[in-house]
């Protein structure tokens, strides 16, 4: 599945019209975990069937195209069906809440099927034909949809951002590129001050883009905090805060992008740590830079990559991997601040460089895999779309 974007170029009521029908879908998800939850035994089905119940009862809710509402259905369903597999909640007791759907605040897209929208021949524009009186909105991007089917589009959806709205399309075809086999195999070993180093030593500078932006970022979040709460200058002030985070968000996605693709081209097999981020970002002092490495959004491309160029990306056990020797496999203990690697066998390297070749070493073994390799991330689109919504800020 491929996802292609365009930017959408429109009047104000145009664009007044794409948030109504965020609303609507967001109020037919809420109504669906409703229902769900005040009713036991309720599956996918019902839930496709009270769709049609909230069109009757609310007129808002019939002016979106009925394939929209059940998408919005379907969402509601995914997160209930996460829960439901969830292996936190289904190894612990009955009253656990872990991963319990939740209401959705603050909805920043709307998806439809194949219906509700209509692409023009020279595929410089859409209409949507739905009551919610969307209407034509002019695309503007890189992509050429020329080359693909309208049968072949499966869904389209709406996505609202600080700088504008965007349209995407879901291709149902898959990227396959064939490229040379290398016969290269690398390690690597992702950090705070380097982004990564490899087991060939070849170190990677973190860019720290967050950091880079934290006195403009603070500069208009003063300016947010003067104006008065409701007033129009403070929503232009909280617009203009969103643009600058949605920057930053962009360059770590096009930092990671490149990188991820030259590394998976130039090897055969990479092998990474499979680490817990979620976990680690519960240490406060190092919660920031943790999060301005992106270091989860480097390995989704990774694997997506691995997969386009058919490579080998295999995730390991990340533990030890900086304390055992990579020479003789002795364990050497040492602390953070502790840079260099020194063993008694004379083995003398880099901290990072040590954990990369022990990270390679897993990686050839048939020990410390955790299944996670490019065969199996059959889903990565879906990675890919959660990255470019959750990373922009939306007033």
């Amino acid at each position: 599945m491929l996802v292609f974007e365009f930017k959408a170029y429109g009047k104000v009521s145009q664009f007044q019209a794409v948030s109504e029908a965020i609303r609507t879908a967001q109020f037919v998800r809420n109504s669906c975990i409703r229902l769900w939850m005040d009713n036991k035994g309720t599956g996918k089905n019902d839930l496709q069937k009270y769709c049609a119940v909230l069109a009757k009862q609310f007129s808002f809710a019939s002016e979106l195209n009925s394939m929209a509402r059940q998408a919005s259905a379907e969402r509601a369903w995914s997160s209930i069906n996460r829960f439901y597999v969830s292996a936190a909640c289904r190894d612990s007791d009955i009253n656990c809440k872990k991963g319990f759907p939740k209401f959705q605040k603050n909805c920043r897209s709307v998806e439809y099927k194949t219906s509700g929208w209509k692409l023009s021949d020279d595929r410089k524009s859409i209409t949507f034909t739905d009551k919610k009186r969307v209407g034509r909105l002019r695309l503007k991007g890189t992509r050429d949809l020329h080359c693909y089917q309208i049968n072949q589009i499966k869904r389209v959806r709406l996505v609202k951002r600080a700088d504008g709205v965007y349209v995407q399309f879901c291709i149902d075809i898959e990227r396959r590129e064939d490229i040379t086999p290398t016969g290269n195999t690398v390690g690597l070993d992702v950090g705070l001050k380097e982004y990564y180093t490899d087991s060939n030593g070849e170190v990677i500078k973190n860019p720290t883009f967050l950091r880079k932006g934290e006195k403009v970022l603070k500069r208009a979040q003063r300016r947010v905090s003067k104006k008065i709460k409701g007033s129009i200058n403070r929503k232009k002030a909280r617009q203009i805060l969103s643009k600058r985070h949605l920057k930053i968000s962009r360059q770590r996605k096009d930092h990671a992008v490149k990188l991820a693709r030259c590394v998976v081209q130039s090897n055969d097999l990479i092998a990474y740590e499979d680490l817990r981020i979620k976990n680690m970002v519960k240490n406060h002092c190092l919660a920031k830079s943790i999060n301005d490495a992106s270091w989860y959004q480097f390995r989704v491309w990774i694997e997506y990559f691995g997969k386009v160029f058919k490579r080998v990306t295999i995730a390991v056990n990340p533990q030890y991997t900086s304390q055992n020797c990579s020479s003789c496999s002795e364990v050497v203990k040492k602390t953070l601040s502790t840079r260099t690697h020194t063993c008694k066998c004379g083995c003398m390297l880099d901290r990072d460089e040590n954990a990369a070749i022990n990270i390679l070493h897993r990686g050839l073994s048939t020990v410390g895999h955790t299944g996670a390799t490019a065969l199996n991330v059959e889903n990565a689109w879906r990675d890919e779309t959660s990255i470019q919504l959750g990373a922009s800020l939306v007033e």
